[in-house]
């Protein structure tokens, strides 16, 4: 892909090298422990030491243990202050992210830009503690997307090695806020409320098939309009979806292949609905709630 030279977009937020308390996690573990530190001596003498401690960090500048690095307190790509993380790998993601922008912008009436935050392993979300092992996803809660950079060799793993490839992830990501915005993705959570197992995972897997059709409209608007893309690019999207394909990933798993039980759709569904999407670049077409019933 030709990214280097497109805007990046400053709606980054970096967790990365931050610690669990930084990174919003903190309280919840001492709520827990906190009826227990009060019943002893020992808890109190903790608790006061602990209290001890960050009042000296916060006088101080919050730097004792930082090992001579610069503080990775969340902040957008573009502030100042950020020597350390404008890494290619940030670059890369700020770039696709600036992508979706201006096609959504174009594609949506009143587009409302998400949030992607990177991180590394677990981070507090508006949806509960995210985890790099549950790979990228959007939390509807605060629209957001979360993203561990970890990803990127899960991908190559899988056999869907490329910049492409881990494009189209976050562009998948992105059709979730997409659905978030017009309704769609609260519509189904509530009808999976009033449904069987069975049918909740097939409204999910409409609901993901639908992103990727999204996500693929984005890869015809890149092309056409930005000329971004290269010999092999859409072989390496097409290769990302099959890679995630429920059916797949059973297999890789040691597990019979159980429809019932998918809620992404499978391999060749997924490649179906992104090629749809970019063919057609229109989001009529990306109608998967009434071409699955």
């Amino acid at each position: 892909m030709r990214w280097r030279n497109s805007k990046q977009s400053y709606n980054v937020e970096d967790r990365r090298g931050q610690e669990p308390m930084q990174a919003g996690m903190g309280g919840m573990g001492l709520l827990r422990i906190l009826p227990f530190l009060l019943r002893t001596k020992i808890g109190r003498i903790i608790l006061i030491a602990g209290a001890a401690f960050y009042a000296f960090q916060y006088f101080t500048g919050g730097n004792m243990l930082q090992n001579g690095m610069p503080n990775t307190s969340s902040q957008a790509v573009g502030e100042a202050g950020a020597e350390g993380q404008n890494d290619e790998s940030r670059q890369f993601v700020a770039a696709i992210l600036g992508t979706t922008e201006t096609v959504w912008q174009q594609k949506l009436d009143g587009y409302q830009e998400p949030t992607l935050v990177l991180y590394n392993r677990m981070t507090q979300t508006g949806c509960g503690v995210g985890q790099a092992q549950t790979g990228p996803f959007y939390c509807p809660a605060d629209q957001k997307i979360y993203l561990d950079l970890s990803f990127m060799n899960e991908l190559k793993k899988l056999g869907a090695p490329g910049d492409f490839a881990f494009a189209y992830v976050i562009a998948h990501e992105v059709g979730h806020h997409v659905q978030k915005l017009q309704g769609t993705s609260d519509q189904v959570h509530q009808l999976q409320q009033q449904s069987s197992q069975a049918d909740a995972n097939k409204l999910s897997v409409m609901l993901e098939l639908q992103a990727d059709c999204y996500a693929g409209i984005w890869g015809h608007e890149v092309n056409q309009q930005m000329d971004m893309l290269e010999p092999g690019d859409i072989d390496e999207g097409i290769q990302a979806a099959n890679a995630v394909g429920d059916d797949r990933l059973q297999q890789m798993a040691g597990q019979a292949v159980h429809p019932d039980a998918f809620t992404h759709g499978s391999s060749e569904q997924r490649i179906a609905w992104f090629k749809r999407g970019f063919e057609s670049g229109d989001m009529s077409q990306c109608d998967t709630f009434s071409q699955l019933r």
